[in-house]
């Protein structure tokens, strides 16, 4: 078993490694500028009547589709930033998913602009613009929100040796590794109904489902080394902060804006009443000798 996480840590860290390259971002961010704009101009080929049946009746007419097929891409790189901050810590990954969840409002935003293909009528197009306005103002409480999450995360403090760090760090890049296959595995599922033109699987949906399943895993295995009251209870809160989440992404809107803002929100008060209580008796839980805090 030891040799088996030892190599899945060095497959883990090579990857990661890779992906964080100066020159793959730069890579990625001439892909996400080559899609959107090959999206324009195929619309406008479309448009002219140019493209020829039957890749015409693939390819929209309303040029905001666009910016929806950007920010999909978007979304999906952001993804696999999340996957790989599931080896550090369920907070980071929490956090990782709500600045995904504000991306996703955007999009929601940038989605309803397709009903408008002439002048903006506010009277006749109330309900995309209420919806406009709320999506984009639950990405920006979220924003917001995650801007304190983020400083106020604390450092529970745990009795456990450096050999035993190393191994539950090796366990949480395994399930990091099992993650990243299920991804390529749902996004290879989706690009097929994509091309095949079907619409009944919800990549972000779907994958917020695994994510709920893989914080409850995340807290049995965190059991083993971090068995306080307080890391229990806030990992534990922090699965149901992925749960909100994932009911507001199936919420129509602004229900949507609302659950999400208010899943930023509870992940917030988690951490200012798991801080207060840690506070308060980290004074005499100080490690033993020789060991060291996760």
């Amino acid at each position: 078993m030891r040799l088996f996480l030892r190599t899945t840590d060095r497959v883990f860290d090579e990857i990661e490694a890779y992906w964080k390259k100066e020159c793959v971002q730069s890579a990625i961010g001439m892909v996400l500028i080559f899609v959107f704009l090959l999206g324009l101009a195929s619309i406008a080929l479309n448009r002219l009547g140019l493209i020829p049946a039957p890749l015409n009746t693939l390819i929209p007419r309303n040029y905001y589709y666009a910016i929806n097929l950007a920010f999909v891409l978007l979304l999906t790189i952001e993804v696999v930033g999340l996957i790989f901050s599931v080896s550090r810590s369920i907070s980071d990954s929490v956090g990782k998913q709500l600045e995904i969840l504000s991306l996703i409002l955007l999009r929601f935003s940038f989605k309803e602009l397709v009903h408008f293909e002439g002048p903006i009528d506010p009277i006749g197009h109330w309900k995309p613009l209420l919806y406009i306005i709320s999506n984009g103002l639950g990405a920006l409480l979220i924003f917001t929100v995650l801007g304190l999450y983020y400083r106020l995360q604390p450092r529970i403090k745990s009795t456990i040796s450096t050999t035993e760090r190393s191994q539950f760090i090796a366990k949480k890049k395994l399930v990091s590794l099992l993650l990243l296959i299920i991804f390529l595995c749902m996004g290879s599922y989706g690009l097929y109904e994509c091309i095949d033109q079907l619409s009944t699987f919800d990549f972000f949906e779907v994958f917020y489902n695994v994510l709920i399943f893989t914080d409850i895993l995340m807290i049995f295995i965190s059991l083993r080394y971090l068995p306080t009251f307080e890391a229990i209870f806030r990992n534990s809160g922090f699965a149901l902060t992925t749960l909100l989440i994932r009911i507001s992404l199936t919420s129509p809107p602004p229900y949507s804006a609302i659950l999400g803002t208010g899943a930023a929100i509870y992940a917030l008060g988690l951490t200012i009443a798991v801080n207060a209580f840690t506070r308060s008796v980290s004074d005499y839980r100080s490690p033993p000798e020789g060991k060291v805090q996760a």
